[in-house]
């Protein structure tokens, strides 16, 4: 099935509570995968305005990811520290792999990167850097505690 990509779901911003959404408030993910109906998992095109984060560093326990630029050039974080990836590089991280990663633009102009991932519902997802893991689909503290909805 054809997608029209001017019509396909769109996310912007974040739905992390605050402070952690602050830096990843200017992108926007186009839900090609949700536009085809597909639910074994998603592609989405990912548009980062200059100085903003793919999300905060993350790994997940159940999800593969694949990253792909397309446009621009994005900074990946990871624990072993930085890697520039332009135009035409990719990147993956296979899931229960505690190697928290996330992508930066840290250019003058806008990144757009395609991101492919594994969709299960029983994922569950650490932010190594900050008190917050998604457990349940929920937000939560480290202890367990829920942070309060957006």
């Amino acid at each position: 099935m054809k997608i029209d990509i001017e019509t396909a779901p769109t996310r912007s911003g974040s739905a992390y509570p605050a402070p952690f959404d602050a830096p990843c408030q200017q992108r926007r993910r186009v839900r090609l995968g949700a536009a085809a109906g597909l639910q074994q998992f998603g592609v989405n095109l990912l548009h980062l305005q200059p100085g903003t984060w793919s999300s905060q560093r993350h790994w997940h326990t159940r999800e593969d990811e694949f990253v792909y630029v397309l446009a621009g050039e994005v900074v990946l974080v990871t624990d072993e520290g930085e890697t520039l990836l332009r135009a035409g590089e990719c990147a993956g991280f296979r899931h229960g792999v505690a190697n928290g990663h996330h992508l930066q633009n840290r250019g003058a102009v806008e990144a757009v990167v395609l991101e492919v991932g594994s969709d299960d519902p029983e994922d569950e997802v650490d932010y190594p850097d900050i008190d917050m893991r998604i457990a349940g689909g929920v937000f939560v503290r480290r202890d367990g505690t829920p942070y309060p909805p957006k």
